[in-house]
């Protein structure tokens, strides 16, 4: 019963210690290692929810503002763009594209920012690194970077980005986005030409095969250091779009001497790669990278300092979006993200009060939401007893099924397979698949552009009418005859073809397998057989798949597209006939090919947003539907619920470093925990009953003898 009562003020079944209640920390959960944590090629969402908090390119997304905005990050201001021709005379900002050879960005950077401490930094008196020169027996007690005992920082400075830019550059480092750089960024390619052959005759000089590479020892003629903290950036003729890239990790700045640190011999066994153990300037460091069991972002003692936004959207002030304006970032201390694989242990402590967010899962999902008149989404009595609260935001991303326009049968500008493939739009019923399988949370996709990016059209404007009809103003899916009347256009009466009378046939390649994909494709099948075509499934892992698909031996699949930044360039060069997959190895994976298409596209890639980029996007989408080299599928829905001591929640769709504007209240949070999970006392209770029932005999007989004895 003591030990009862000393373990009132403390939970006994939380999984974090009774010390760290009333802390302002965040808590949440990762359900896999992340693979890369170098900026240079972290590219998924699970590696940007711990970079972007600790990397600082020179600008970000406004937290609040909508549409998505630019703002200075380490950058004083979001640079402009300064074009010349090809003789280098410089050109008005209204210069026809065709003028204009080159475009020149100054980024000015703030000064007084500094890294986190790092040992790659750490210095003695003399100003002398003191862990370059590792040798064998220095590194022997040393297995996580917390090991060495001394930390260091130093300013950072334009150098640092140029540096980075460097190691984009670096064919050696594979970054994702090398490719598009080398399309743009002045001497970008040949540097990466010159970097491979000295490398290469580095490792053969020294007989190692990862010995340090200085970068600081080549120019790349497009990326200039003006001063301490101004860097220059040249690009081959406009491309306003690379503003969204400098709000990226990818164009964090790097010091050379992470590189030179972590390059030694014997970090890599050690797992001291910058791969797992990044070095940045922003509000927090990874203090903590166990992957297996969890990983913690700490704030940064040397964050130069940032403050709220001061301004949003009219209704952010009423949801008290602006409570913290002004206030010093980051708002908590610490986050700290646990291990947890599967969807249920995730979903039951985030009902308990461990976790301060959630998504839904579909096991979970009818606990959580149902859906009232009119099919708005809300929560179940449960959650709001709870004071959990609801957030839904339609995704800048697209789910669609491709048709592989080189087919001979499902592809091509033929009138036969254009119908076909318009047949096949309208049968196949995405408005039931979202229903189906992701329990309402999407909305049908009507052409390549996801709402929130510029150049979507809303509302009765933005209906596709090649698949929809407009009935009391919404979009009605055209009827399943009318999808019959196209097979029977294009020689495919009930699925046959009229010339041989053989029944049509199309196969669908997924790598979709095991029993949870059985009902999903049998979905997908009975939509076929709507119109009499028979399809065959084609079921292979992911490395085949790619093969197929490079190789355009694929006929029909399913593929989706996140933004990289909010503009629909991004979308449509997914359609760009010099894109095309099987010629050119690009992201066009149905190999579509339009030549109007194509002219468009290279018209409005660089233009400026302005009513005759929006014309040109109108025609650009028309071509598309008519076309039909897709099912334009749907674009997904995140819901999202959060418990009421979790503050400052706004969806942000296209900004990865949002931690640092977050809040908590503790205080809430443990008393909700502890209403929440009361300990249940009465088996130990019972069991020392029970063991009081079992000893109290013997010890009344011992007794009874020990005073036998004694007479």
């Amino acid at each position: 019963m003591l030990l009862l009562a000393g373990c009132q003020d403390g939970m006994w079944n939380s999984p974090y210690p009774s010390a760290d209640a009333d802390k302002s920390i965040y808590y949440s959960a990762f359900t896999e290692r992340p693979k890369h944590l170098d900026p240079v090629r972290a590219y998924s969402e699970d590696e940007y929810a711990f970079i972007a908090q600790i990397y600082e390119p020179p600008l970000q997304y406004h937290f609040l503002k909508r549409p998505y905005e630019l703002a200075p990050l380490a950058a004083t201001e979001v640079p402009k763009a300064h074009y010349f021709d090809a003789e280098g005379n410089s050109l008005p900002d209204d210069a026809a594209i065709g003028q204009i050879a080159f475009s020149e960005y100054d980024i000015k950077l703030k000064p007084g920012i500094t890294y986190q401490p790092h040992p790659a930094l750490a210095v003695d008196g003399e100003g002398n690194y003191l862990y370059h020169q590792l040798d064998s027996e220095a590194l022997a007690d040393i297995n996580i970077l917390q090991d060495f005992s001394e930390t260091g920082f130093r300013e950072v400075v334009a150098e640092d980005y140029a540096y980075q830019i460097k190691r984009l550059a670096f064919p050696k480092l594979l970054s994702p986005i090398a490719g598009t750089m080398a399309d743009y960024i002045v001497g970008f390619k040949s540097l990466g030409k010159t970097l491979t052959q000295d490398y290469a005759k580095l490792k053969k000089e020294i007989g190692r095969d990862e010995p340090y590479f200085d970068l600081r020892q080549y120019d790349l003629e497009g990326v200039q250091v003006i001063d301490k903290y101004t860097l220059r950036i040249r690009l081959k003729g406009k491309y306003p779009q690379f503003l969204y890239w400098l709000a990226m990790p990818f164009f964090a700045p790097m010091p050379w001497e992470a590189e030179a640190f972590y390059s030694q011999p014997g970090m890599k066994e050690r797992n001291l790669i910058l791969d797992w153990y990044p070095i940045g300037s922003g509000p927090f460091m990874l203090a903590e990278n166990n992957p297996n069991l969890r990983m913690v972002l700490e704030r940064n003692p040397n964050f130069h300092g940032e403050t709220y936004p001061t301004e949003g959207e009219k209704s952010d002030r009423a949801q008290g979006l602006l409570d913290d304006a002004g206030r010093t970032l980051p708002l908590i201390d610490k986050a700290i993200y646990s291990l947890d694989k599967e969807s249920i242990p995730r979903w039951n402590k985030f009902l308990q009060g461990y976790y301060d967010v959630s998504g839904i899962s579909s096991d979970s999902f009818d606990q959580a939401i149902e859906f009232g008149v009119g099919g708005r989404a809300d929560l179940t009595e449960s959650m709001k007893q709870k004071e959990i609260d609801l957030l839904t935001a339609v995704e800048t991303s697209i789910f669609y099924m491709g048709f592989n326009m080189s087919d001979p049968v499902i592809g091509g500008d033929s009138e036969r397979a254009r119908l076909l493939r318009q047949a096949i739009s309208i049968a196949i019923d995405f408005e039931e698949y979202i229903s189906i399988f992701l329990n309402g949370r999407g909305i049908a996709a009507q052409g390549p552009i996801p709402p929130g990016i510029y150049g979507n059209r809303e509302g009765v404007e933005g209906i596709n009418s090649y698949v929809y009809d407009v009935v009391d103003g919404k979009a009605k899916r055209k009827s399943i005859d009318y999808a019959k009347k196209l097979m029977e256009q294009a020689g495919y009466p009930n699925g046959r073809d009229r010339k041989t009378g053989k029944p049509l046939i199309l196969y669908y390649d997924t790598t979709a397998l095991g029993p949870g994909a059985k009902a999903n494709l049998n979905w997908i099948k009975k939509q076929y057989q709507k119109l009499g075509i028979q399809l065959v499934i084609r079921a292979t892992d992911y490395n085949r798949f790619q093969e197929k698909t490079r190789k355009g031996t694929a006929q029909i699949f399913m593929w989706g597209w996140n933004a990289d930044y909010p503009d629909p360039e991004n979308f449509f060069f997914l359609l760009y006939g010099p894109n095309g997959k099987v010629e050119h190895s690009g992201a066009n994976a149905t190999n579509y090919k339009n030549a109007e298409f194509d002219r468009l596209f290279r018209q409005m890639k660089n233009m400026d947003n302005s009513p005759e980029r929006q014309r040109i996007i109108d025609r650009m989408v028309e071509i598309l539907r008519h076309d039909a080299p897709w099912v334009w599928g749907f674009h997904p829905k995140a819901f999202s619920l959060l418990h009421s001591w979790y503050k400052n929640a706004k969806p942000n769709l296209m900004a990865n470093n949002t931690l640092k504007y977050k809040r908590v209240d503790p205080v809430l949070r443990q008393q909700q925990r502890k209403l929440w999970n009361p300990p249940v006392t009465w088996p130990l209770i019972a069991i020392g009953l029970l063991l009081i029932a079992i000893v109290a005999p013997a010890v009344v007989m011992y007794r009874q003898h020990e005073r036998s004895t004694a007479r």
